[in-house]
């Protein structure tokens, strides 16, 4: 039997559990109907995905949907979508967001700016994050703006909240998105207190299922649906609704949100056991992103020297599975603007490894000392004067 893998990709998708993967599995087995159908196994899969409903608007804040409801989708990036280009297509005005945004904003901004639309992008500071009057002042007559709430290459968080407040003060009008993909289950996030009009999440990064996702809708808001059909979710999103993905998706979260204040030491813990071992093997590097501004379940670091690649080529041979950025770019050659804007030097390779809740100490330290081994032999070797 071969080495088992050591898997630290979790920012890129995590694993079911056993507890979501069970439930999902007895509802298609118990609950298979259509949930629009009047007879008793529809009602049954109708039960269900009120279930994973309330779970997942208390895991936001929102308990009881006293302040808004979910749209179920198929993962964040519909999610987002439904979101910019739904308020756009009914709100006029510029479309503001940040230079630091996923594709599954950026690109849809791309498009809206292709159809006419004025597109203001914002740029954040040195240090990666954005300064709310900065994004306020771009905002002034913005029908929709979208921010990251965690950047998803090296999880700086944004001050969304902050943000949200100095942009309404300009714009009170315009609709506000978050895209919380790396930041649900990651980080603190309460609906109630942050003051957008929708927020995106994804089942796959909490260890839920693929092909899941949701948008948390404040009520009131009106956006155009991206496509029409049988009228389910209110027109929001036609189509027969996915029971099973709603029921794991919904008890992930309620796991995900209540192990995050054991987790997010746990993984502060892990992180400092990586740059120790670097450190004490001599292997030259940079923390991107102090751990006071980034999330806790990313851990994103420089290496001078050596290419990123290489590295994440050698360290996968190696059994130990991580990314150098986003796993949606990674075989883009384009310069990213988040590290760009953290000075990253051009010579200088970024690996990301990012902590799921069953990431273990011993994979961990496992890792760091596989990583400090190919860090060392990939380092250039200088040739004597």
């Amino acid at each position: 039997m071969g080495i088992q893998p050591i898997y630290l990709d979790n920012a890129a998708s995590t694993r079911v559990t056993d507890e979501v993967l069970a439930v999902m599995t007895e509802v298609m087995r118990t609950a298979w109907g259509n949930p629009s159908a009047a007879h008793p196994q529809g009602a049954a899969a109708r039960d269900q995905i009120e279930t994973g409903r309330l779970r997942l608007l208390a895991a936001l804040g929102d308990a009881g949907g006293k302040l808004g409801d979910i749209v179920w989708t198929s993962g964040c990036t519909e999610a987002d979508a439904l979101a910019v280009l739904g308020a756009a297509h009914v709100k006029a005005g510029t479309i503001v967001l940040s230079s630091i945004e996923h594709p599954a904003v950026s690109a849809v901004a791309a498009r809206l700016g292709d159809q006419g639309r004025r597109v203001v992008t914002v740029a954040p500071g040195p240090d990666g994050v954005l300064d709310p009057e900065v994004v306020a002042d771009a905002a002034a007559d913005a029908g929709v703006v979208s921010i990251v709430m965690v950047q998803n290459e090296v999880g700086i968080v944004q001050p969304v909240a902050a943000i949200i407040a100095a942009v309404k003060q300009r714009a009170p009008s315009c609709h506000f998105h978050v895209d919380a993909a790396q930041a649900f289950g990651k980080v603190a996030l309460d609906v109630t207190a942050l003051g957008a009009d929708s927020v995106a999440i994804a089942g796959h990064k909490l260890h839920g299922p693929k092909g899941t996702g949701a948008l948390w809708l404040r009520a009131g808001v009106v956006l155009e649906p991206l496509w029409v059909g049988g009228g389910q979710q209110k027109g929001l999103r036609g189509g027969t609704q996915d029971a099973p993905g709603a029921a794991g998706l919904g008890l992930a979260a309620e796991r995900a949100i209540a192990a995050l204040p054991h987790a997010r030491t746990r993984w502060l813990e892990l992180a400092g056991r990586v740059t120790s071992a670097l450190d004490a093997r001599g292997v030259a590097h940079r923390k991107l992103v102090p751990d006071q501004r980034r999330a806790p379940h990313i851990l994103a670091i420089g290496i001078p020297g050596v290419p990123a690649s290489a590295l994440r080529t050698v360290m996968s041979s190696r059994g130990v599975y991580l990314s150098t950025g986003s796993a949606c770019a990674e075989r883009d050659s384009k310069p990213s603007p988040v590290l760009a804007a953290l000075g990253l030097a051009q010579d200088a390779g970024m690996v990301r490894l990012s902590f799921g809740l069953d990431t273990t100490a011993e994979e961990v330290d496992a890792a760091a000392t596989i990583l400090a081994d190919v860090a060392a032999e990939l380092t250039p070797r200088r040739t004597p004067a």
